[in-house]
């Protein structure tokens, strides 16, 4: 009884059943009340008390002559029979339609709850671990269908957030390794007194502990981030501003690549409400990734303007663009486009997904 498709062949035959019911139902009502009718016409006092005259035939005797007289024969006072005026094909019509109202029951509601059955199979095998399942029900009602769209999606999504997890812990454990590979090398080094460690070395070493203290507070961000947890600190910001004090830090180091920055932003961008020491880190961000991507004597340009949905702001360089494929996975963390100058360039593969939490945080 807790199955979908048992209720609904219930409710499609029971009301097949009285839809066939109906008309029987009619006719035993109205049969009931005629025959109720000519019980009380014979029942009436005045039917007792004064009986209706016997009508009589009048004879004559051929022999003698001599009449007489006889009751004339009543005609037969028949009681009312409803089946000698309705066809017994009623109750045949009665039993076809209750058969096929049940039985159609039963099979409209298995196509009914088919997709359903598909949907509720797929859930159990996600949730026993298969995140690969999807549901191809071919074309059905809207709703079935936009239901069947959202499950694949969601599964979709699930499947890549798990991809994304599996890699984390290899991800973390690989950027956590070099650094500390290095620390470990160099005071074993020390301790058994190896070498003495000079004031380069000494550079060297502090240089991997702030490479690991970046690395973990990135990752705290993005842990905040994506619990909606990340703190802002929100105040009105002018943007146009805070465009050019960036573009001024980063100028040196575009000089020194032999690459031109500049910024090409309108005359006065509307005031946002936000934390300005996140925005000025989505820039900063932004300006190294084109930075260690764009190759001397090219140009990168930081944009701004109003648009109807509030403020864009876009960093545009000459560098060799990426494929369709990294474009898909560039907010991604860790990745890396060219593993193997990203780090000898300073990147971490988290920059872009930071960016992307922070300006979902301020509903960008």
């Amino acid at each position: 009884m807790n199955r979908l498709w048992i209720r609904l062949s219930i409710i499609i035959g029971g009301m097949g059943l009285i839809f066939a019911l109906l008309p029987l139902i009619t006719f035993l009502v109205i049969t009931w009340g005629h025959n109720l009718d000519l019980f009380d016409e014979r029942t009436s006092p005045a039917a007792i008390e004064q009986p209706a005259a016997t009508p009589s035939v009048n004879s004559r005797d051929g022999a003698t002559g001599a009449g007489t007289t006889e009751p004339a024969p009543r005609p037969p006072r028949g009681r009312f029979d409803p089946w000698r005026d309705i066809p017994e094909n009623m109750l045949r019509s009665f039993v076809l339609a209750s058969f096929f109202g049940i039985i159609g029951g039963v099979v409209a509601s298995r196509v009914l709850s088919a997709p359903i059955t598909k949907l509720a199979d797929a859930v159990q095998a996600i949730g026993a671990g298969d995140l690969s399942t999807r549901v191809d029900i071919g074309e059905h009602s809207r709703e079935i269908d936009e239901l069947t769209a959202a499950f694949n999606k969601m599964a979709a999504d699930l499947e890549h957030a798990a991809e994304l997890r599996n890699n984390l812990m290899a991800d973390v454990s690989h950027e956590l390794r070099t650094p500390l590979t290095v620390l470990e090398g160099n005071l074993r080094a020390a301790l058994d007194h190896v070498y003495e460690l000079d004031d380069e070395q000494i550079a060297n070493l502090y240089e991997q502990t702030r490479h690991l203290i970046r690395l973990v507070n990135e990752l705290r961000e993005l842990a905040l981030a994506e619990a909606a947890q990340l703190p802002l600190d929100e105040d009105p910001v002018n943007l146009t501003d805070l465009i050019h004090e960036t573009v001024a830090v980063f100028e040196p180091l575009a000089e020194e690549k032999g690459i031109r920055l500049e910024a090409a932003v309108q005359e006065r961008l509307s005031a946002v409400r936000g934390d300005r020491s996140r925005l000025r880190q989505v820039l900063h961000n932004l300006l190294a990734n084109a930075l260690r991507h764009t190759t001397t004597s090219g140009q990168i340009t930081v944009r701004g303007a109003n648009t109807m949905d509030g403020i864009t702001i876009a960093i545009q360089d000459t560098g060799d663009g990426m494929e369709e494929e990294q474009l898909r996975h560039i907010f991604d963390r860790f990745y890396r486009t060219d593993p193997s100058r990203s780090r000898e360039s300073g990147g971490s593969g988290l920059g872009l997904a930071i960016v992307k939490a922070i300006v979902e945080a301020h509903g960008g």
